[in-house]
């Protein structure tokens, strides 16, 4: 659907939330994610941000489906975490979505596989992962 840029995975970089080229600028809306009810409050967040931002209604409901895919994500295998909304420059203006948890870390790549959606929804998708330490999931959708 979308040009996917590389991914990147890091095993040893778990402190780093969000790389330089997708820091996020301005206000950030944090939800914790602990019941399937804040999975749907993530997602209104999501939403009304990108309707905020003028992003389009098909580009609105791609960020809602990656936040659900992510926060289900957090409460399978760490069950609780945070998803964090932000608004990104350089250039066209850029959701990013970052989940973060401190569950068991990706120690086996089925689970990245299970995140393979969020890579097709989004423009950008980044994961760091420590065993033992949790993971944080970052994804960007420009502005078109």
């Amino acid at each position: 659907m979308h040009q996917l840029h590389p991914r990147v995975w890091t095993a040893d970089n778990g402190h780093d939330r969000v790389t330089n080229a997708l820091r996020p600028v301005g206000q950030e809306i944090a939800v914790s994610i602990v019941t399937d009810v804040d999975i749907v409050t993530a997602r209104q967040r999501g939403r009304a941000l990108a309707a905020g931002l003028g992003f389009s209604l098909m580009d609105a409901t791609l960020i809602a489906a990656a936040i659900s895919e992510l926060a289900r994500n957090i409460l399978q295998y760490a069950r609780r975490g945070q998803i964090v909304l932000a608004t990104a420059g350089g250039g066209r203006t850029k959701i990013v979505v970052v989940a973060s948890d401190e569950g068991p870390g990706v120690v086996d790549r089925s689970r990245t596989m299970a995140l393979s959606r969020v890579r097709k929804l989004m423009d950008e998708f980044e994961i760091s992962s420590v065993p033992g330490r949790g993971t944080t999931v970052t994804t960007t959708l420009q502005k078109r």
